[in-house]
């Protein structure tokens, strides 16, 4: 499975996409592809093997409708979605794969509001087309909520990020420290991987582990000081990351 920026890079082009557009529809033979596109055949196939090497779509040969030599027809076989969120304090780049699964299985995932839906779904019956395209309304509704509220979400993390990063420039004694302040609220429920991060700024690993050592103790006055905090736990409740030593 290719990861967000091989996907990034192979989805540039506008014509992979176009193909793409038509194979999820349902399969097509190059020559099919070529005319719908008006691009060469030569074309289509220079893409169409890019798109096949990463896994994006795969072939199946079928014989002629008019009695000729076998051909390839080529279909969509991924499902997942990028997702790309920019602005200050603000970079989010995930490739997010797409559950599998029926109605059923999927239902724990869902909103409530669509388990009317999923129990008109829970049975191997065909859809007539109305009925689908009734349903496929009723989730682009869903959808669309769904969305304003992410949006919602992710504009209150930027605004939470802003107001932290005032703090993070008044408090930190160099560039590299403020750099790692601002990874580690970027993921704060997972701990930072402080070689990687060494190497991605080009910084010792002993210097990121001393810098390292500085934010948490910063961040454990600030968590008991500014919160007013007291912190009582059963011995096996786990810490947030940053504040176990």
């Amino acid at each position: 499975m290719v990861d967000f920026d091989e996907a990034i890079d192979i989805l540039e082009n506008r014509a992979r996409r176009d193909i793409l557009r038509h194979l999820v529809k349902e399969p097509h033979y190059p020559l099919q592809l070529s005319e719908l596109l008006e691009i060469s055949q030569q074309a289509v196939m220079k893409h169409v093997k890019i798109l096949e090497k990463a896994g994006f779509i795969d072939s199946q040969t079928v014989p002629s409708e008019k009695g000729g030599p076998p051909k390839k027809m080529y279909k969509v076989n991924q499902s997942f979605s990028l997702r790309l969120d920019l602005g200050p304090d603000l970079f989010r780049a995930e490739h997010r794969q797409m559950p599998s699964g029926g109605p059923m299985r999927l239902s724990n995932k869902l909103p409530a509001e669509l388990d009317p839906l999923i129990d008109r779904l829970g049975t191997r019956r065909k859809l007539p087309m109305s009925e689908a395209m009734n349903l496929l309304s009723q989730l682009d509704l869903v959808l669309e909520k769904i969305d304003d509220q992410r949006d919602a979400i992710i504009a209150l993390h930027q605004q939470v990020m802003n107001k932290a990063s005032k703090g993070v420039s008044e408090n930190s004694e160099s560039y590299e420290e403020r750099i790692m302040a601002r990874e580690m609220m970027t993921h704060p429920r997972r701990p930072l991987d402080l070689d990687v991060f060494s190497q991605n700024i080009r910084i010792q690993p002993a210097d990121a582990h001393e810098i390292m050592e500085n934010i948490r103790g910063r961040l454990m006055k600030d968590f008991v000081i500014n919160g007013n905090n007291f912190v009582s736990i059963n011995k096996d409740t786990p810490l947030p990351w940053w504040l176990v030593r």
